[in-house]
């Protein structure tokens, strides 16, 4: 994958010093890998939901978002998952990285210091301008919804 690097500013709260920065695990990976900033093992109870901190606070360069999604690993092995996903971090937020973490597997999951926990992309952000209309052009699909287009 080659693309021009983005800029992004990152600075550790003390909860976070010795883990490495944010990583690409290969040089073709769209995410980076997130790592678990705490001081204990925290277990997640099957079904139960909680904040993993990251020690990390970051400031996005104009017209960009941070999307947070689910490792597929996890999922796949253990049923964690993010149930915002994907979350967004806007531009504009200074405060600490944390991410919401759900375990919707059948045992308990222990988060330990290091764990990566979620990933990130970063993605351009376009925004919009509403134009209210009388009627909306005619479509084959028409209002179909939930499942209209096939199985």
């Amino acid at each position: 994958m080659t693309t021009d690097l983005i800029d992004v500013r990152i600075t550790r709260l003390p909860h976070s010093e010795g883990l490495p920065l944010p990583a690409y695990a290969t040089a073709g990976a769209a995410g980076f890998d997130f790592l678990a900033a705490v001081d204990a093992p925290m277990t997640i109870a099957p079904g139960e939901r909680v904040l993993v901190p990251t020690g990390l606070c970051i400031a996005l360069p104009p017209a960009y978002e941070l999307q947070v999604r689910p490792r597929s690993g996890l999922a796949l092995k253990h049923g964690i998952t993010l149930p915002n996903s994907p979350g967004t971090i806007d531009e504009d937020y200074r405060g600490e990285l944390r991410i919401i973490v759900m375990n919707a597997g059948t045992e308990p999951f222990t988060v330990e210091r290091g764990t990566r926990i979620a990933q990130g992309v970063l993605a351009p952000v376009s925004r919009l301008r509403w134009t209210e209309v009388e009627t909306l052009d005619e479509t084959a699909r028409g209002e179909g919804g939930f499942g209209s287009t096939g199985h």
